[in-house]
């Protein structure tokens, strides 16, 4: 793809990417190479909690995290959980917090409610059966996860057509939870509303934003403060992974966003 092109430019030492569509995958890079995902953690921990809610091991709305929270308020960041401690800083439902905390308390809940350690339940429940070789879970389940883009791009594949979860429940899971909440978008600043699904960022009418100005509303995914990301546009049937080893910054603020205009322009002429 000549959208790739503009990777090979990025101010990054290290970078992948994979563009993934029904029809495969096209990729740049080293795509075996393990990277840190910071944030892009979290849909891969949602998704396993989507697995384990499937399963009957737990459920939706079960109480989980700080009173008065549940496992879809702790999903949808509006548990009222402050972003790095477990501390309420907010009424459950209230507003949009951003939380790592909040998906480590969720990891923590599934351990006991399965009895199963969480690094291990979301081998189970996810990589291995998507085939995700290079994908661990080192450390906190807000940000500790490293993959390689083989290993996103599989994923990716699995959220365009679902295997391990049945559709309507990912339609639920990248659907507006909690509608109307205003918060902060890490890195983009306040956005009135600050949409989220069940793990999932909703682009919807976000602006700045960190997927492209073509990218349609039902947009979702996620980035991470690593210097990667992971978008689905389901509109057009898209996934776009970028995995780097350069920290997010302003040089993402310009690269990414022209980066996914230039891949939806280019898939739109080939799909």
């Amino acid at each position: 793809m000549r959208s790739f092109e503009q990777v090979q430019h990025w101010p990054v030492a290290n970078a992948a990417a994979a563009v993934v569509t029904a029809g495969g995958a096209s990729t740049i890079g080293d795509t075996e190479r393990v990277f840190r995902l910071a944030s892009v953690t979290k849909p891969l921990v949602a998704y396993a909690t989507l697995v384990a809610i499937e399963e009957g091991a737990v459920e939706l709305d079960q109480p989980a995290g700080p009173p008065g929270s549940t496992v879809r308020h702790l999903l949808a960041h509006t548990s009222g959980v402050a972003f790095a401690t477990p501390d309420v800083i907010a009424a459950p439902g209230a507003r949009r917090i951003y939380s790592s905390a909040g998906f480590e308390l969720l990891a923590d809940f599934l351990t006991t409610s399965t009895g199963i350690a969480f690094p291990r339940y979301l081998h189970e429940a996810v990589f291995e059966p998507l085939g995700m070789r290079g994908a661990v879970l080192d450390g906190p389940a807000g940000h500790a996860a490293e993959a390689s883009v083989d290993d996103l791009a599989r994923f990716a594949a699995e959220l365009l057509t679902p295997q391990l979860l049945s559709q309507q429940t990912l339609d639920d899971a990248t659907s507006v939870q909690f509608p109307g909440r205003d918060g902060i978008l890490p890195g983009f600043g306040s956005q009135r509303p600050n949409d989220w699904g069940l793990g999932f960022e909703i682009r919807d009418g976000k602006s700045p934003h960190w997927t492209g100005s073509a990218n349609s509303a039902r947009t979702y995914g996620h980035f991470g403060q690593s210097g990667t990301f992971l978008w689905v546009d389901p509109e057009i049937g898209v996934a776009t992974i970028a995995l780097s080893d350069e920290n997010f910054g302003d040089w993402a603020r310009t690269a990414w966003p022209k980066f996914s205009d230039s891949v939806i322009a280019e898939t739109h002429n080939t799909l």
